[in-house]
């Protein structure tokens, strides 16, 4: 037995309504590649666990318990992976402790952009990085893969991949070579999730955007910038390795976009033959552009199985989408819509407000945008401004609060300051309540966007006809028919605790 070990941990995420739906794929594929030079892999599986900390310390009490451990958090999981330094580093000073995932990456690319203009070390992203740095040994930015060998020979200090020229950063190729994530290392079975009553499984087949809307945090991060795509054949090995170890028949994709991918309609194509080759009916999932959306897409994609369709909408108001440079018009979004329609798909609308501008009349647009092209789901959220995105990295300190002015309209969102080692309650929320604002714009408090994000989820369910607990199994919506047909700021006003 190798003398090489480590542990991975996967931290809790108590924000989200279902912990056990999808495997975090990228510590995964970490853990993949560590196996594959020979290292021993002890893997902590903390999703949905809720005495997380008492499991890692029952873990070390173990006589074969590694020293050295490796931990991935996006920005609503690093206060969990912060409590999870601690009892490390409580039970055994000298344990080794390796920090990467999206959030780090994201808060030392805008750290960078801060130095870059020359700004002092009390800027946030700074701050919070220096603050990071304190408390974990070493910090991944970026791709993970050739980067944790990296991490593994130094005692302290930063590891850069989110830079093109960078040694670690990955090339097609490489993505495509390196092995599939470690599913084994996971109680599969526990994770329940269905596509059309297929038991269904995640996969990544390319990584990166290319477009630059301005909430979207990585836009200012080649990790999550550039398009790295794997071969067609590497695809089609995931998902024929998938169907015959763990008898997946469903596979959501998790690429930003799909039809980015040029190459789109091959891989569709053998999609479909890997169908015929082994006698299944495959159902899948995944996310589009809408503006670069085509019948002939469309086709190839019902064909392999897509029954639905993600699409982040954001808004159904003009200056929005012009706002957030979304690239995408009113009419692009519905054009989208009514191309999956017409070849039988089914339509996630997938909103958001809180946007620089935004006001009544940019909601209440929203709304009406919604009732009109009648999705089949949708998800409503206020904005929050994630490091990597323009919204965070080009805002500036303005007294207490951070502000944001679009360079395309002069309108501003302005953004308390989080500290996000330690809260979490600014993530999304539970769509029957319980979300809070951490933004505003000169026409919306805070409250007052707490109150519009319920207006469109009462408005739009209740005349669409689509059950809460489409979105939340086991919990019930309760519809106000008094306020049915309030107009958005008739809505806002009654209900806003500060007026406008």
């Amino acid at each position: 037995m190798t003398s090489k070990s480590i542990c991975l941990i996967t931290p809790p995420s108590p924000f989200l309504l279902d912990e056990r739906v999808f495997v975090n794929l990228g510590i995964l594929r970490i853990a993949a590649v560590l196996e594959q030079k020979g290292y021993k892999i002890d893997f902590l599986d903390l999703s949905g666990v809720k005495n997380y900390t008492d499991v890692l310390r029952n873990y070390m009490e173990s006589p074969h318990s590694s020293k050295t451990f490796g931990i991935t958090a996006t920005t609503p999981q690093i206060p969990n992976a912060v409590n999870l330094c601690k009892v490390i580093k409580d039970k055994n000073k000298d344990s080794k402790v390796i920090l990467g995932g999206p959030h780090v990456t994201l808060m030392h690319t805008a750290s960078k952009r801060e130095q870059k203009k020359g700004l002092d070390h009390a800027n946030r992203a700074t701050l919070n990085v220096n603050r990071i740095a304190d408390i974990f040994d070493v910090l991944v930015c970026g791709d993970g893969e050739l980067a944790i060998f990296e991490a593994l020979k130094i005692d302290s200090g930063v590891v850069d991949a989110d830079d093109r020229k960078s040694e670690y950063f990955l090339s097609n190729e490489q993505f495509s070579d390196l092995p599939f994530p470690a599913r084994h290392l996971v109680d599969m079975d526990s994770y329940k999730y269905f596509i059309e009553d297929k038991k269904s499984v995640s996969l990544i087949a390319q990584l990166g955007c290319p477009f630059k809307c301005s909430f979207c945090s990585g836009r200012n991060s080649p990790f999550l910038r550039k398009i790295r795509q794997r071969s067609v054949d590497s695809i089609i090995e995931e998902m024929r390795h998938l169907y015959h170890r763990y008898n997946f028949t469903g596979f959501m994709f998790y690429d930003d976009e799909l039809n980015v991918n040029k190459d789109l309609i091959n891989l569709l194509n053998r999609i479909t033959d890997l169908q015929d080759e082994v006698g299944e009916e495959f159902r899948l999932r995944g996310f589009i552009k809408a503006e670069l959306f085509n019948d002939a897409q469309a086709s190839a994609m019902n064909r392999a199985g897509f029954r639905w369709l993600l699409t982040g909408f954001e808004s159904g108001d003009e200056r929005i989408l012009k706002n957030i440079k979304k690239m995408a018009t009113r009419d692009d979004n519905t054009r989208a819509i009514e191309i999956a329609k017409r070849h039988n798909f089914k339509v996630k609308a997938l909103m958001s407000i809180g946007h620089a501008g935004e006001s009544f009349e940019s909601v209440e647009n929203t709304k009406k945008w919604l009732l009109e092209t009648k999705p089949d789901e949708f998800d409503c959220t206020i904005i929050t401004a994630y490091p990597g995105s323009p919204y965070f990295d080009d805002a500036i300190k303005t007294g207490d609060f951070y502000t944001y002015t679009s360079d395309l309209s002069g309108d501003k969102l302005y953004q308390s300051t989080i500290d996000y080692s330690s809260e979490l309650d600014y993530y999304k929320g539970d769509p029957a309540g319980g979300y809070v604002s951490y933004v505003w714009t000169d026409h919306l408090s805070p409250h007052q966007l707490v109150e519009a994000r319920d207006y469109i989820e009462r408005e739009v369910r209740s005349k669409l006809v689509i059950p809460f607990n489409s979105c939340r199994p086991g919990v019930e919506y309760e519809h106000s028919m008094g306020q049915g047909n309030m107009s958005i700021p008739d809505y806002i006003l009654r209900n806003s605790l500060i007026d406008p």
